[in-house]
């Protein structure tokens, strides 16, 4: 474990019973909020989120097993309900009853089953460009095929050939490379890749939203080809009582294309909720 009192920053690994290592860190004091990346993204794509929370939040971040960090670990191909544990697991070693849940992506599948399946660990829920299951959701035909061949792409081929389902045309070319150099030099390998894909396309939580009662807050980019904004929608309609915030000029990556809104979002929703626990 290493730790920054400076920057109130702590990183550490936790070992899981099947031998996994699955780094994590720690930033900022205060309600603990737990942010779960997507499909082969380290938790370093959250360095425009991190920042604005840690100011009044500890804002935990873990690397999914097959990404970033944690890497290829045992256990392939990585199911849903294996990364919650994964993610409870972190929270018990920081030392927290529950959080914040926050996923983005894959990571929104995994903050579902922890809120579906450990709803005394969620304080509030924000599902980001997510879907309730890949059997039950809407596709768009050429995101699928780009998914379909990612494994025989390089990081950096994939990145660019990623661009019109992640950013919106309006997001400037410089942002997005400010993303691959963080995402690039921590990118998954095709296995640790695949593990994540074949693991979580099984899943599946449409029929199980209406029994969730966790405030929740569901956010979609506007122009999301990647996961289309009506799979969040129906999302909204199934969870009880839930939130959807849709965002004007921004597509998959809601958070690059609008850094200062995400931010705002955020901050306003876990303000509403503090001391929800």
């Amino acid at each position: 474990m290493r730790k920054c009192r400076r920057e109130l920053l702590t990183v550490s690994v936790v070992e899981r019973p099947d031998g996994a290592r699955i780094w994590w860190t720690s930033e900022g004091e205060g309600e603990p909020v737990v942010l779960i990346m997507g499909l082969a993204y380290p938790s370093d794509m959250w360095f425009r989120v991190t920042p604005v929370l840690a100011g009044r939040y500890r804002v935990l971040r873990l690397d999914n097993r097959g990404a970033g960090r944690t890497g290829d670990v045992p256990g392939a191909p990585y199911s849903v309900e294996t990364m919650a544990g994964d993610v409870l697991a972190v929270l018990d070693e920081a030392g927290e009853t529950s959080a914040h849940v926050v996923g983005a992506s894959m990571g929104g599948l995994v903050a579902q089953e922890i809120a579906l399946t450990a709803p005394d660990r969620v304080r509030s829920l924000v599902l980001a460009c997510t879907h309730p299951g890949a059997a039950e959701s809407v596709w768009d035909r050429e995101a699928l095929e780009l998914l379909a061949n990612r494994g025989n792409l390089t990081a950096r081929q994939a990145a660019e050939a990623s661009i019109p389902f992640n950013y919106a045309p309006g997001t400037p070319r410089e942002r997005i490379e400010e993303d691959w150099a963080v995402r690039l030099p921590l990118a998954s390998t095709p296995e640790g890749y695949l593990a994540q894909a074949r693991g979580t396309a099984v899943w599946s939580g449409l029929k199980r939203l209406p029994s969730l009662r966790v405030p929740t807050l569901v956010v979609h980019g506007e122009g999301d080809r990647l996961v289309p904004t009506a799979n969040g929608r129906r999302i909204a309609a199934e969870v009880p009582g839930a939130e959807l915030e849709v965002l004007a000029n921004a597509n998959h990556l809601f958070f690059t294309d609008r850094p200062e809104r995400t931010g705002d979002i955020f901050l306003a929703w876990l303000d509403r909720h503090r001391d929800a626990r």
